[in-house]
């Protein structure tokens, strides 16, 4: 009976340690992660140029509360195995705020960075500039829809 206590407890915290260092190392990582995404957003200034877009510089502080919210929310859920009432709406308002966010991030991107009046010049555009635009815009969603949409289009088990 002795000798089980003994290999119960050097088990025990052979074990509690090992975790104790995975979960230490999954916090630290997560968190150089997220201050990255987060210094990333306010590198290239998004909160203000999308207040400044809206006409809304009076909700600054509220949009950058929903994006530090949505990152925290967002990484709770990707382990989290917790179920939302309503499942499917739940999910379709999620999906298009997600998109949504993804979407002014990526215009955001392209506008510090100038690319689409590069691109016009050197494509030598003169009109049409719209429809470029909506063609990537379009283009991100068709394959977000195949991604989600078309079975076997993406398979976590072969890769």
């Amino acid at each position: 009976m002795n000798i089980f206590f003994e290999n119960f407890f050097a088990n025990f915290f052979a074990n509690f340690f090992s975790y104790a260092i995975l979960i230490f190392v999954g916090l630290a990582s997560g968190m150089v992660v997220a201050s990255a995404v987060f210094a990333f957003i306010t590198a290239i200034g998004i909160v203000p140029r999308l207040a400044q877009k809206t006409r809304t510089p009076m909700y600054c502080r509220v949009y950058e509360s929903a994006i530090s919210l949505g990152g925290i929310l967002g990484s709770f859920a990707s382990f989290s195995q917790i179920r939302l009432p309503g499942g499917e709406i739940i999910a379709v308002i999620f999906s298009l705020a997600v998109g949504i966010f993804y979407g002014v991030l990526a215009m955001s991107l392209a506008e510090v960075l100038d690319v689409i009046p590069i691109l016009t010049r050197r494509g030598r555009f003169k009109k049409g500039l719209f429809f470029f635009v909506l063609a990537i815009a379009l283009g991100k969603l068709i394959g977000s829809l195949m991604y989600f949409l078309v079975s076997g289009f993406y398979d976590a088990n072969s890769m």
